[in-house]
């Protein structure tokens, strides 16, 4: 998988509870890439920041709940 380029985007780690924003792309190692993609965070994806704890973002997407790192979050791309 080739590395995407995202410009003009926010790491889903720094939007803020209540935030709705769309998924630009996923950034980081082709296996880490494909996990996040797997859970449903591909492009123009519609995410929900629900609240943050222990580090963990917990996000609503499309429809279900999903607790992420912060470190994984810094992956997904938004905008």
């Amino acid at each position: 998988m080739s590395q995407p380029r995202c410009t003009h985007a926010v790491p889903l780690s720094l939007i803020h509870k209540g935030e709705s924003v769309r998924v630009k792309c996923v950034c980081g190692k082709d296996e880490t890439r494909r996990f996040l993609i797997n859970l449903g965070f591909v492009e123009n994806a519609e995410v929900t920041v629900i609240t943050e704890t222990d580090g963990n973002v917990i996000v609503s997407l499309k429809g279900t709940r999903l607790a992420v790192s912060r470190v994984m979050a810094r992956r997904v791309m938004t905008a």
